[in-house]
């Protein structure tokens, strides 16, 4: 450090009072004081003369002649040597005090280029202590919250931690409940499964026993038609044979037992119409006004056999002329009337049928019926024991189909003659009685 120089003077003698700045190329007017040359030019140029061509001087408004400026190159050296200080103008009415001190500039640093005050470091020290507790008050407050804060977030992690753990109490137990009910559900279908699977294989032993016996039956039969074979011409004539279903043994006449059948008027649609003795039925365009009974069929155009069956062997024929659609058969007597299932053996329904021209067993999925004569008449006979109903082609005495499944309940014969078609199938289904030669000329 070197010793310091007073600078408050030439700070204020280097300053323009117009724009506060360093004099830039310094110029004096009449009066002896110094500008800018750029401030007093333009300080002229914005300010009408106050005589002829004379302004006053901007500080002791002494009258000066506009462009009479004379260059000052002294005043000009000395601020070229101040700027290296690095003062600012206008330090000097503050009488050259340090700005952190408020001391006066006693000392200049050659190094630095700057003026510094005299200041024992004790004192500097305390200031800084001062000043320090200042700044650690709000420090510690911002602090405080900060903790503070902290503590609550905490506590809202405690907090959610807890309904973690008690959600997953209660899933762990709900999943508990339902691996149970599931449990349950699992034994109980298990229970059921191994019950169908003893009946099934109990209805399916019981069938194969009652086929074997068929068979044992067939082969006894046969081995004695193979006997009779070689009999004499005159004994063979005299045997007369009947056969019924494929699956049942050859017979007598008698076995065949044809029933008397009639049509039940109860169960008709109103759009068809019951002949007096009940032995034919037709369907007509217009709808008869009939009691809505729970029997009746509405909409489909079926009626029932007014005859159920719980047992026995049952056989009737029904003629069908030239008609070109018809279905025939049995249904179980528990069938709905009002909205009738499909046709086929799952809904308790063992038919037959007619429909564009080919002949159909209507099982699940339809099987189509190889027919060489078409039927004017066609057999049913149905064995309630065996579970089996069979229809035969009477015009050529040749067997159609046979149903084979498992009875229980009454069961009843099925008619339906179908729709007119435009007038081509206008003919009646009839139920015809069975002539007493015809009993034992029905074959495989």
């Amino acid at each position: 450090m070197a010793s310091a120089v007073p600078i408050g003077k030439a700070l204020e003698e280097a300053t323009c009072s117009i724009c506060l700045e360093y004099l830039t190329e310094p110029v004096m007017i009449a009066c002896g004081h110094n500008f800018c040359r750029a401030c007093i030019t333009q300080y002229t140029e914005q300010r009408k003369p106050q005589s002829g061509t004379k302004f006053p001087c901007p500080e002791c408004r002494v009258l000066f002649q506009k462009g009479n400026f004379r260059p000052n190159r002294q005043l000009a050296n000395i601020i070229e040597s101040i700027k290296p200080l690095r003062l600012q103008p206008g330090q000097a009415q503050n009488e050259n005090l340090c700005e952190m001190d408020k001391e006066k500039l006693q000392l200049f640093c050659r190094e630095d280029g700057k003026a510094a005050c005299v200041v024992p470091i004790e004192e500097v020290a305390q200031g800084y202590k001062v000043k320090l507790q200042e700044i650690l008050g709000p420090l510690r407050q911002k602090l405080e919250e900060a903790l503070a804060l902290v503590s609550e977030e905490e506590k809202k992690i405690r907090e959610w931690q807890g309904k973690v753990e008690n959600q997953r109490r209660s899933i762990t137990c709900e999943f508990k409940k339902l691996h149970q009910l599931l449990s349950e559900e699992e034994q109980l279908l298990l229970r059921r499964l191994a019950e169908e699977e003893r009946e099934t294989l109990q209805r399916l032993q019981d069938n194969i026993t009652k086929l074997s016996e068929q068979s044992a039956a067939l082969i006894n039969r046969i081995t004695e038609l193979e006997e009779k074979c070689q009999q004499p011409a005159a004994e063979l004539l005299q045997v007369r044979l009947i056969t019924t279903s494929p699956s049942s043994i050859l017979t007598d006449s008698v076995t065949l037992s044809p029933v008397d059948v009639t049509l039940d008027p109860d169960t008709a649609h109103p759009n068809l119409v019951l002949s007096q003795d009940r032995k034919r039925v037709r369907r007509k365009t217009k709808r008869q006004n009939l009691p809505n009974n729970p029997e009746r069929f509405d909409p489909c155009v079926f009626v029932l056999g007014a005859e159920g069956f719980t047992g026995g062997r049952h056989y009737w024929e029904v003629e069908m002329a030239d008609k070109t659609r018809w279905i025939l058969g049995v249904c179980k007597e528990s069938v709905s009337r009002k909205n009738p299932d499909h046709l086929s053996p799952k809904n308790g329904y063992w038919t037959v049928c007619l429909r564009d021209g080919e002949y159909k067993a209507l099982t699940d999925p339809w099987t189509p019926l190889p027919v060489s004569v078409r039927p004017s008449r066609v057999g049913i006979f149905l064995d309630y024991k065996a579970g089996e109903v069979s229809f035969y082609n009477v015009s050529d005495r040749s067997h159609l189909f046979t149903f084979t499944d498992t009875f229980s309940g009454t069961v009843r014969p099925f008619f339906s003659p179908c729709a007119n078609a435009g007038g081509k199938n206008t003919a009646p289904l009839i139920i015809c009685s069975v002539p007493a030669q015809a009993r034992g000329n029905l074959g495989p």
